[in-house]
């Protein structure tokens, strides 16, 4: 009998989608991001140097770049940052030099502030979808480090972001993701327990039913152009969910800036999956709970027939006199889905 390989074992425990390579043939791959707080940036790189390898550089007090990376057979460079746009701003500007004692103690009462509303944020490179698993063992080491999430004070409106790669970039494989995504928010978002300090702010705001009603109509066959045009019309904000303006900013770049010109929008070939929370100090908290169900959209935007079924579903649950106000949705959308991911 073979030996006992436990690394094996581990990835396969990680399920796959069916469409595991890109148009170009290459693997596909997922960025992550993961937010918390409980530790400073000196704490989480050591952390992180410790299980990954890699040269640490320093670009601000608020921002790190961990070079080269070692995830299995990969490697890249991952970021660490505190996640707020005026502090890193500041930190750049700031003279590493400077004498000035008042100017060092603004700066030290702003940061401990900042810090204890604004997460922290680990940002790793696009990983080849067969490696992501190993990425278990750094949110580990940060737990037992004394990272803290979502959950651990109402202020901590902290998520888990996922960037999964596209199998290919037609307007048709898009339109079936957006539509997956629509028919399964509601089912999503209850098994995210999502957060009441998220929900209240506006990062991962639901579709409008307009755009919904549009997606969903079995008659809409849009262009590429009008895919983007329209998802623009109907979402002029990052604040979604499913945040597609990443996305069609590296297919159209000048369309989307005409709409919406904010460099917080980092153009890549990737969904931005917002919605999970962050519940890294939870011991039985993992990142493969919020990729098994990203994995049933994956499932279902590959599925023309099965799609199909559930976008009539849909149509009969939201038509009538309640548009299904009093009917449970999730519950009966779950009747679509993949056990075996479940």
């Amino acid at each position: 009998m073979p030996a006992f390989n436990r690394e094996h074992h581990r990835a396969a425990l990680w399920p796959q989608p069916s469409r595991t390579q890109t148009a170009e043939g290459a693997p596909r791959r997922l960025g992550i991001e993961i937010e918390f707080s409980g530790l400073g940036m000196q704490q989480i790189a050591d952390i992180m140097g410790s299980v990954l390898g890699g040269e640490l550089d320093p670009h601000s007090k608020y921002e790190y770049t961990l070079r080269n990376a070692s995830l299995g057979e990969f490697s890249g460079d991952f970021g660490i940052e505190l996640d707020s746009a005026y502090m890193k701003k500041r930190g750049r500007e700031q003279d590493p030099d400077a004498e000035d004692d008042l100017e060092n103690l603004t700066d030290n009462v702003v940061s401990l502030v900042a810090e204890q509303v604004v997460p922290f944020e680990v940002v790793s490179p696009p990983i080849p979808l067969p490696e992501v698993w190993r990425m278990n063992t750094v949110v580990q080491k940060l737990r037992e480090g004394g990272a803290r999430g979502t959950r651990q004070t109402p202020l901590y409106a902290f998520g888990l972001h996922l960037n999964p790669e596209l199998p290919d970039l037609q307007a048709t494989t898009i339109l079936a993701y957006l539509r997956a995504f629509l028919c399964l928010f509601d089912w999503l978002a209850k098994r995210s327990e999502v957060d009441l300090s998220r929900r209240i702010t506006p990062y991962i705001d639901p579709f409008p039913r307009a755009y919904m009603d549009l997606l969903l109509d079995p008659a809409y066959a849009p262009e590429r152009d009008q895919l983007i045009d329209d998802y623009l019309a109907h979402n002029p904000t990052r604040n979604r969910a499913l945040d597609m303006l990443p996305l069609f900013r590296h297919l159209d770049e000048e369309r989307v800036i005409a709409s919406i010109d904010d460099d917080r929008i980092k153009a890549r070939p990737t969904f931005h999956y917002r919605l999970p929370n962050c519940q890294i100090d939870e011991a039985d908290w993992s990142l493969i709970h919020a990729w098994r169900d990203w994995l049933q959209v994956e499932a279902l935007a590959a599925d023309e027939e099965r799609l199909a079924a559930l976008m009539e579903a849909w149509n009969e649950h939201t038509s009538g006199i309640t548009g299904g106000l009093f009917a449970d949705w999730p519950k009966r959308c779950a009747t679509y889905l993949l056990p075996e991911l479940l």
